[in-house]
């Protein structure tokens, strides 16, 4: 079947619609932005000192970067003070913390106190999530202690996680790009 020129077809999986070029059935073009491209933040991507896994980093570098966003991922098992340094160096404007060996919690509570104790670091923005205790969630009163603490937001493994942690990064990002605007 062959698709008229310019006709807007559906992109697979519920993305956005593209155009056809003229005369040219197999090539597609993007479709045009309605509104100006904003920079991406720069975001910094851990794990704790006890968490050896790189999938989880690897797979949110990904969403962070189709994002938009400049992602530096320190890789598993990062030491508070690797953190802290590069956080120092590098001066995000988000660091996501992911952990999916059920200690979590215990290291990023220990983890956010040093963090916080950096004056220089004391406004950024710092977000946990994944498998934060070993008898799965740790519920209501462990997210309330890490907020407590320091941590801006806290994501419990799970597909709704992953939709609230994508909307938390949509309002950042808009904010800091507001500010730098403004």
């Amino acid at each position: 079947m062959r698709v008229p020129p310019h006709d807007v077809q559906p992109r697979p999986c519920g993305g956005s619609a593209q155009r056809r070029a003229p005369g040219q059935d197999n090539l597609l073009l993007a479709r045009p932005l309605s509104h100006p491209v904003r920079r991406g933040l720069p975001v910094v991507v851990t794990s704790v000192p006890s968490d050896s896994h790189n999938w989880n980093l690897v797979f949110l570098q990904l969403v962070l970067e189709e994002l938009g966003h400049q992602v530096a991922n320190l890789g598993p098992c990062v030491p508070d003070g690797l953190l802290i340094a590069e956080c120092l160096r590098l001066r995000p404007a988000l660091v996501v913390v992911s952990t999916v060996n059920g200690h979590g919690f215990f290291d990023g509570m220990r983890l956010i106190r040093r963090f916080r104790a950096r004056q220089e670091l004391a406004a950024i923005p710092v977000v946990i999530g994944g498998k934060l205790g070993i008898d799965g969630s740790g519920g209501e009163w462990n997210r309330r202690q890490m907020l407590s603490a320091g941590f801006d937001a806290v994501y419990e493994d799970g597909a709704a996680s992953m939709v609230a942690f994508r909307s938390y990064v949509g309002r950042l990002t808009a904010s800091v790009n507001t500010s730098v605007d403004g």
